[in-house]
């Protein structure tokens, strides 16, 4: 992708804000809640949510029955649509969390009846364990893969350790899928327990006797997961915004007046008292970059209107690194009226825009207190002559196939005719192109690959692989990256376990706890963002790849929780081993940083992929097989 989002401040008179707030707040964001609510109690909503999404067309429906409301009577038409694509954007990811969330749980549950110690094995097949180990190994010689040449070996041995454990870790994963395939295609007890017992021994057959201390620890671990997974699967539907406060004057009247059953409705309680809810409405989006007219006014200020509200007029106020794209919109748009509409808006920089109120802390009146914030997405592309006339080329040739397409079907009507028409209005206006400046396009080799993998004690490491052979050409640390920043990463850090520390005394004393922190861990992120981009261009790589979250936190999580077990069996004592833990390891923003690094790579052309993260092996190994693995997911595709 090669879109990103920039924003300013809108700065309007009082009567502007006023009505834009009384807009966003007392129509919009309940049509959105109402609408939110009407889902929900859709007969077929439990079918929505088993397939994991809604039906095209469902939204609309619920919001064209709206509109005739009094309570959402009155809105712009850009309104009621940004309303629906908002309703279906918080669905939509709501519905892939619980699917992905229930995929998860469907493994665990099916790994934790897998998981047996050796003496439930030998119960379960009815053979003695070393009859059982027999019977591995002959499982294990069947999906193992043979080589089909013999490679050369390296001729240090060091170097030829380190070879051998990728080779292992490859071919680990591989059996590993394998046996699990063959564990649900056969009934057989005894395969079946032999087929447990290599997978909870990696693949491998061994004559140690087995810790039943550390078989209860990792079992235990995976019982966490899935308590924790079906906890999260049982959370509630969305519900909006509430901008009245109506919820938390409802708890506070029931725990004054009842006394909680049990400790977990007592917790919703608290949870709802010392919930932060949003002060501020939805926002409303613009889809297209004709919702948006800009111009400049007496003073040589850029300023900007929008279909639906054109009788108010907002200023830009933005920082002088932003400002050059908002010339840009105010110059295409010039060029394109001047030029008596033969250039395509669809070579505009700007996609779409999106107008937000940002929280401010005062008093007075809401759009008095809080900042009117407009976020614009452009397409990066768009700014040089080079990246405008791949953008052109590409939907030249989409509207060509389209043409084509619709030409190749017989007696075509009056309206197939005009849109074939129009169609070829567009096709010569994209052919018609802006000026833009020059600027070389950024040319990587593709086989060469940046790989960032995450970590607790080290959050970053890189590694630059050259896909074809596999092998690392360098490695960088997180304190090779910062350099001489790398104290400010230490300073974060114990500003993490400062507001941490802030946090816990809140709680203790049954206070909000929403402590704002600086900007400093995003500055840091900005740093290692940047030196990655500067490792990338210097070794002319084709593409970074960051690892996919997925469900590292629970990952992480469950881990902290089964050491915290293992510390003490009293409760108290396992919750502060567990939250000290936390405090000293899992302290870092991984969706800040790799939003950072997306960004930097975007400005620079650079592409970006994503692959999953190994759990074993050091930070250098697991950067390493990330890059691999992304260049092979490349092939395959």
């Amino acid at each position: 992708m090669s879109q990103n989002t920039i924003q300013c401040r809108l700065v309007a008179s009082v009567v502007t804000r006023q009505q834009l707030w009384k807009l966003m707040a007392d129509k919009n964001t309940p049509l959105i809640n109402e609408l939110l609510f009407q889902v929900a109690q859709d007969p077929d909503f439990e079918t929505w949510r088993q397939k994991g999404k809604i039906p095209t067309g469902i939204v609309k429906q619920l919001c064209a029955v709206l509109k005739t409301d009094s309570r959402f009577i009155g809105q712009p038409g850009r309104f009621y649509t940004s309303a629906i694509n908002r309703v279906n954007y918080i669905y939509k990811s709501w519905l892939a969390l619980m699917k992905r969330l229930q995929y998860q749980l469907d493994g665990k549950n099916r790994w934790l009846e897998m998981l047996k110690s050796d003496t439930e094995l030998v119960e379960a097949s009815g053979v003695n364990l070393e009859s059982l180990r027999i019977k591995a190994t002959e499982i294990l010689a069947q999906v193992t893969p043979q080589p089909d040449t013999i490679e050369p070996q390296p001729a240090k041995g060091k170097k030829r350790q380190k070879t051998k454990k990728s080779k292992d870790s490859d071919s680990n994963r591989t059996v590993s899928k394998s046996l699990f395939e063959a564990y649900s295609n056969t009934e057989d007890n005894l395969t079946r327990c032999a087929i447990s017992y290599l997978l909870k021994n990696r693949c491998k057959v061994t004559e140690k006797e087995e810790d039943l201390k550390k078989f209860a620890q990792r079992r235990r671990k995976v019982e966490i997961q899935i308590e924790r997974l079906t906890e999260q699967l049982a959370a509630r539907i969305p519900k909006g915004r509430d901008l009245t406060d109506t919820k938390w004057l409802e708890t506070l009247i029931i725990a004054t007046q009842k006394v909680p059953s049990n400790e977990t409705e007592a917790k919703s309680w608290q949870d709802n008292l010392l919930k932060k809810f949003g002060r501020v409405p939805f926002p409303v989006a613009f889809e297209t970059n004709e919702d948006m007219t800009w111009f400049k006014n007496k003073y040589g200020r850029i300023c900007v209107k929008f279909n639906g509200l054109s009788e108010h007029t907002f200023q830009v106020y933005c920082d002088s690194r932003q400002l050059h794209w908002f010339q840009r919109f105010y110059e295409d748009q010039q060029i394109k009226r001047i030029g008596k509409q033969q250039h395509s808006s669809s070579l505009f920089t700007l996609r779409s825009g999106l107008i937000a109120w940002q929280e401010e802390e005062g008093k007075g009146e809401p759009w008095d207190v809080n900042h009117l914030i407009l976020y614009c997405s452009v397409d990066t592309r768009l700014w040089t002559d080079e990246g405008t006339n791949l953008v052109r080329e590409e939907k030249a040739e989409e509207i060509a196939k389209t043409i084509t397409k619709t030409e190749a079907k017989d007696d075509l009507n009056e309206k197939q005719l005009a849109y074939i028409k129009r169609k070829n209005s567009t096709l010569a206006r994209i052919n018609n192109p802006f000026p833009r400046p020059s600027k070389p396009l950024y040319k990587g080799r593709s086989h060469i690959l940046v790989g960032v993998s995450f970590g607790l004690e080290k959050p970053t490491t890189v590694a630059v692989v050259d896909g074809s052979t596999g092998k690392a050409l360098i490695h960088r640390s997180i304190k090779q990256i910062l350099g001489d920043n790398y104290r400010l990463l230490n300073r974060q850090r114990q500003q993490k376990h400062y507001l941490s520390h802030q946090r816990q005394i809140a709680q203790t004393l049954a206070a909000p706890n929403q402590l704002g922190e600086s900007e400093l861990g995003q500055y840091v992120d900005r740093l290692i963002a940047k030196e990655i981009l500067a490792i990338a261009q210097t070794y002319k790589a084709g593409s970074i790849v960051l690892p996919k979250l997925g469900d590292m936190r629970e990952q992480v999580q469950s881990e902290v929780q089964a050491k915290a077990e293992q510390k003490s069996d009293l409760i108290e004592v396992q919750k502060k081993y567990a939250k000290q833990y936390r405090v000293s390891v899992h302290q870092w923003s991984y969706g800040r940083l790799i939003t950072s690094i997306q960004n930097q790579a975007k400005k620079a052309g650079i592409v970006v992929e994503e692959a999953k993260q190994s759990v074993r092996g050091s930070s250098q190994e697991k950067a390493k097989e990330l890059a691999i693995a992304a260049y092979y997911s490349r092939k395959i595709n």
